[in-house]
């Protein structure tokens, strides 16, 4: 088994917590904004963003000593007190003087930092393991799966994403807003959703982005479509910088079916993208030395809008499309691309994305514009089609000789094997939603990482070192903060729940201090006040400098707390929208855990690992489910 556990520190598992405007995605979806002047642009706000600030090195080692409690005992504890103290008053004290220096020069003081040790100098495969992927939400109304509907779906979703795409180019979007819609954040991410790709180094990976909105000139406007183990490009947008229609876009799509039909499969070189990443770097490398062509089909597939995949399969449910977003067909993949789309044979879709370009808040607004788009339109195309010839899909035909060909092969198994390992379960819980959790007076995002910790309480008799995505993207070119959600309260009220002498008020009263806790938490994480991405900044330039690395980073408390990639529970939110989705787990013996909230029903993402016998993606979802029931009996009993 090839394993890769533990290696990436604190890396923003899946979706930020910003709270999607909901009224604006429904504006552009409805065409009432399209079409008006808007009032901002859509990248105004990137240079004059504040920039991201640095904690003071006490109140960091203060948040990091907290979040040790649940997971030492007192002895321990007094140890790493100990250990934090010297780190504060000798080399923590120097380092963090380097690192205030560093942040009077940089905007961003984290930022390349973050890009490089979170996900460019890593040597481990991305698929699986780093790549994030989510359900399209349509399946939900208008496209439950239907077989002979994928090429017309194809259409329409390729439509509607090349609008997105041109209200990213016009700079037409609506800027995203944090404290109820005061504070612009950094779109900065949404560039590299298109014409984006991750090439692999050596010993460091790079993204390369061709994107370019219409005050910086022209950019690609062609995608690419895999199908069949091979990969062809379409042009899509037309002289007037119009893209084409659904028709014509999913007659393009049929071309590429025929030419297919009945035809032996190609020689799936995407496969070559699930490898390690020096060894993909080799391969490309000798892939451009068998033939010029290599390269321009290589620079052709990088520098496209998006990759497309027809896919065969046909899952069915959440579980089933994300868990084929995840792992499916690797002949049939880009994974170093910012953005595949997989339209499955049922007319189902997922995604799957490289983590390194953007975070899940992306891929959750994309998701979202289309799924309110599609509910307008009642699933179907109501427009008319020009007559006029569309041009036709061009394939990328690739020199490979035995021993390219034993590699795509080699790549595959290990790939299958990586693939195969991962379990995925999504949990639609339906007895309630935010609506039920505001008229107690909870917070929704709060109440549901309670529900997760008293799951894996009741199951493995104590707490779990947990990460929640926390959103800093209100400054320059900010991305995410680690929110350690396993605090002492939330340890609190868990041992209430289990303890069968504590009455249902003091039950009570544990889950309203725990919750009002991660309220606290998660907005001084949203300010960069939290405590893991400052520890990571002094830790680099301590790698930096040649020093042994502190002790704090040694001591036993550091790996049980989460720290070093060691966070049981990887979680994160979507908000309160349609969409969501999910991705590996951070350890081989922990969770994934990734969820939407609706007003009356929440959506939550389990993963886990099959090797692992002592963790389970359905157990855990079930386990989850009863803790939530338990949390509404709590709260509804209280007031009889």
């Amino acid at each position: 088994m090839v394993q890769w556990f533990g290696r990436v520190v604190g890396v923003c598992r899946f979706l930020p917590v910003l709270r999607v405007n909901r009224v604006n995605i429904v504006r552009m979806a409805s065409g009432e904004a399209e079409n008006a002047t808007p009032r901002e642009r859509t990248f105004q706000y990137q240079n004059s963003l504040p920039s991201l600030p640095l904690p003071a090195l006490r109140d960091t080692l203060d948040k990091y000593l907290y979040s040790v409690k649940p997971h030492v005992t007192e002895e321990e504890y007094k140890k790493t007190e100990a250990v934090v103290k010297e780190f504060e008053t000798g080399t923590g004290k120097e380092l963090h003087k380097k690192l205030l220096e560093r942040a009077k020069t940089h905007r961003n003081w984290l930022s390349e930092w973050w890009y490089n040790f979170a996900y460019l100098e890593p040597r481990y495969p991305t698929p699986v393991y780093v790549n994030i992927s989510g359900p399209g939400p349509f399946h939900e109304h208008y496209w439950p799966p239907q077989d002979g509907s994928q090429l017309e779906r194809a259409g329409m979703v390729l439509w509607h994403t090349l609008n997105f795409w041109k209200l990213m180019k016009n700079e037409e979007w609506p800027v995203d807003k944090m404290d109820r819609g005061k504070t612009p954040c950094s779109m900065e991410q949404y560039k590299h959703l298109f014409n984006t790709c991750k090439i692999p180094g050596e010993k460091r990976d790079k993204i390369v982005s061709h994107f370019k909105t219409v005050y910086e000139g022209e950019s690609p406007t062609h995608l690419c479509v895999l199908h069949a183990g091979r990969i062809f490009t379409v042009e899509v947008i037309d002289d007037n910088n119009v893209p084409y229609t659904p028709p014509e876009l999913q007659r393009q799509l049929s071309v590429i079916k025929e030419k297919c039909a009945g035809q032996p499969a190609g020689p799936g070189v995407g496969a070559l993208t699930s490898e390690q990443r020096t060894k993909w770097w080799q391969l490309r490398n000798r892939l451009i030395e068998l033939d010029s062509r290599n390269q321009q089909n290589l620079e052709a597939i990088e520098k496209s809008l998006i990759c497309f995949t027809l896919d065969d399969t046909s899952p069915s449910n959440d579980s089933e499309i994300t868990s084929q977003g995840l792992t499916g067909d690797c002949f049939n993949r880009w994974f170093d691309k910012s953005y595949n789309t997989l339209m499955f044979n049922n007319g189902t879709l997922a995604s799957n994305c490289d983590h390194a370009a953007f975070d899940g808040i992306v891929l959750v607004v994309l998701n979202l514009y289309m799924d309110q788009k599609i509910i307008e339109a009642q699933g179907v195309w109501k427009g008319t089609v020009p007559e006029r010839k569309v041009p036709e899909p061009k394939e990328l035909v690739f020199t490979i000789d035995e021993d390219m060909g034993k590699a795509i092969q080699d790549a595959a198994l290990q790939y299958q094997e990586m693939a195969s390992d991962l379990q995925v379960h999504c949990l639609k819980f339906m007895t309630f939603g935010k609506n039920f959790t505001r008229s107690h007076k909870l917070h929704p995002d709060g109440l549901i990482q309670l529900s997760l910790q008293l799951a894996y309480y009741r199951t493995y008799g104590k707490p779990a070192p947990t990460y929640e995505t926390a959103s800093t993207r209100k400054f320059y070119m900010g991305r995410t903060e680690t929110c350690r959600t396993c605090t002492p309260e939330a340890v609190a009220f868990c041992q209430a729940m289990v303890d069968r002498n504590t009455t249902s008020a003091e039950k009570l009263q544990a889950l309203r201090t725990a919750n009002e806790k991660f309220i606290w938490l998660m907005g001084e994480c949203i300010l960069n006040r939290g405590c893991d991405r400052h520890l990571l900044g002094l830790q680099i330039l301590s790698d930096q400098a040649g020093m042994t690395r502190p002790d704090i980073y040694t001591d036993p408390a550091w790996t049980k707390s989460g720290g070093g990639g060691n966070f049981v529970l990887s979680t994160s939110t979507s908000g309160y929208t349609s969409a969501y989705g999910g991705c590996a787990p951070m350890r081989h013996d922990g969770y994934g855990s990734y969820y939407k909230i609706q007003d009356n029903r929440l959506t939550i993402c389990v993963t886990a690992w099959k090797s692992n016998k002592e963790t389970c993606a359905e157990k855990m979802a079930g386990g989850i489910e009863q803790a939530l029931l338990d949390i509404q009996q709590l709260c509804t009993s209280s007031r009889m």
